[in-house]
């Protein structure tokens, strides 16, 4: 059985978001949560939809979540307030950035930049992020440990 995946994203990744709840639930056959938005509102605020779905990460770290803004880049901030939650950013560029999130950082938070991804680039980088397990290898585990140590 696959994993649940949790999505969620404000009005600049609304549609991109709709798409991709339904491709990773039809196609690849994950469960999905959808965190919200749930509907197009140009005034709404991320902030509350990535909380939600960076809390059901944070309380089962090996769940994963996908969650999309503008850039991609204050969403991960608020995913990576939580414990145990470990996001990474992705806007285009190089896919390996992706393979290495996953195998090198252990990432369980994918946050996309939907006003930098066609839909098809998006669709893509979800499979294979969510195809790609983490590597295990020692300085990776004590790495993980020293970022989940850290506290203010």
């Amino acid at each position: 059985m696959k994993p649940t995946v949790y999505f969620a994203t404000d009005h600049a990744g609304y549609e991109l978001k709709e798409l991709l709840v339904a491709y990773v639930r039809d196609k690849l056959g994950y469960e999905v949560i959808d965190c919200g938005a749930l509907s197009y509102d140009a005034e709404d605020d991320y902030p509350e939809f990535i909380a939600k779905a960076a809390a059901a990460v944070s309380a089962k770290p090996t769940q994963r979540a996908v969650i999309l803004g503008g850039s991609g880049q204050g969403e991960a901030m608020v995913a990576n307030r939580f414990s145990g939650v470990r996001a990474t950013v992705y806007y285009g560029g190089n896919p390996e950035i992706i393979e290495l999130s996953r195998t090198h950082n252990d990432a369980n938070v994918l946050s996309l930049g939907a006003r930098f991804l066609s839909e098809t680039e998006a669709c893509a980088v979800v499979e294979q992020w969510l195809a790609l397990d983490f590597s295990g290898a020692d300085r990776h585990v004590r790495r993980i440990k020293k970022i989940d140590q850290i506290t203010r």
